[in-house]
């Protein structure tokens, strides 16, 4: 078998024509009196795509879990439910408020949050969950909710990566009392760096507005009457949201065609196992993953390794953040396992169909202990 002649990476954007020329003009023109044209355009349309009132554009998606926590009054020693796979900024938000995440596992096939851990892990301190719809596939949203309006709890979803994806034909994002999307460069829809916050709470937008622009007050010019933050987009980036989401559904369908291409190629191999779709729901795909079994004689760190030295590109499966020095509690099955076995491989929007089956060609081969 021949070693492709360059490396494939993981992630990558899909940027046509129309990204450059809506740029173009929000370089050229977005000025003085057009200075947030495409802000406003893309919060509008960004909004009604999701099915929710009101949308913030940020700086990032971590910017928008901030000025969620800090809205709803999440504060010192509360506890705020958290899944142990996820990437970092989850839990790093809510530490920014000085609260604590208490880490709790993830349903088996899904890899998103466990409902059952949630109940679990819920004292008296418990003020919210952030349910993260992992990989692109939708958290159980109706029990997550049900949980929540039970215990009298904020919902915050962290809805980074899964952009386009739904639960009983409901958008992610439009469940709990706030939502965060991530647009960073790997996303499915990307300005480059950038975030945006989503609410139906009118009261509780006012507030995020407020503190995401530095606490400015709204009857007086250039006075500031709390401390806020500067988790602001540009223009700039927002016109390249805005092009990116005119093609949203052709983004998400090419994530979907690139997994049903692996899932062709690698579904007869018995020893490994790959994002599930349950019914009612809509799963993106953001990141094509297979998890190794442990009968397996090869790690996966060698795995990836492997896969390297053939010019392609992959990555482990989130951490467990309970094994990281800042959090240090305790350890989840699932998690476990996950983070273990777990390699997400090139998912990127220019992924063509001979490049997957070159990749599952090589992994097969792996496994085999063959190459």
């Amino acid at each position: 078998m021949k070693k492709c002649d360059k490396l494939i990476l993981t992630a990558g954007p899909s940027i046509t024509e129309k990204e450059i020329s809506y740029v173009n003009d929000a370089v050229s023109n977005g000025w003085n009196d057009r200075w947030n044209e495409y802000i406003i355009k893309f919060q509008e349309r960004f909004a009604k795509y999701i099915g929710v009132r009101h949308a913030l554009t940020t700086s990032s998606c971590t910017g928008a879990m901030h000025l969620a926590l800090k809205a709803f009054g999440i504060k010192d020693n509360d506890e705020v439910i958290v899944p142990e796979i996820t990437w970092i900024a989850t839990a790093s938000s809510v530490t920014y408020v000085n609260a604590k995440p208490v880490f709790v596992d993830i349903e088996e096939d899904t890899w998103c949050i466990d409902p059952a851990s949630i109940r679990n892990a819920i004292t008296p301190k418990t003020k919210a969950i952030m349910p993260v719809h992992l990989y692109g596939h939708p958290a159980n949203m109706d029990e997550i909710m049900e949980i929540a309006n039970e215990n009298n709890l904020i919902v915050i979803e962290d809805a980074a990566p899964s952009l386009g994806a739904s639960y009983k034909g409901k958008k992610t994002g439009s469940f709990g009392d706030c939502s965060a999307f991530s647009f960073q460069g790997a996303k499915t829809l990307t300005t480059g760096e950038g975030g945006i916050l989503l609410t139906n709470n009118s009261e509780i937008f006012e507030k995020i507005e407020k503190l995401g622009d530095h606490g400015r007050s709204l009857g007086k010019k250039l006075w500031n009457d709390e401390i806020g933050f500067k988790y602001k987009m540009s223009n700039i980036q927002a016109a390249l949201g805005l092009a990116q989401l005119e093609r949203i559904d052709e983004l998400v369908n090419k994530k979907r065609q690139i997994f049903s291409w692996y899932e062709k190629l690698l579904s007869e191999i018995n020893n490994i196992k790959m994002n599930v779709e349950r019914p009612n729901c809509k799963n993106t795909y953001w990141m094509s993953t297979v998890v190794i079994e442990n009968n397996i004689d090869i790690s996966r760190d060698k795995i990836i390794q492997k896969l390297k030295e053939w010019n392609i590109d992959s990555r482990p499966t989130f951490y467990p953040l309970s094994h990281m020095p800042m959090f240090n509690s305790q350890q989840n099955k699932n998690a476990e396992r996950l983070s273990t076995n777990g390699i997400n491989l090139p998912s990127g929007h220019n992924l063509e169909e001979d490049q997957v089956t070159y990749i599952c060609e090589v992994l097969r081969k792996i496994l085999e202990g063959k190459i």
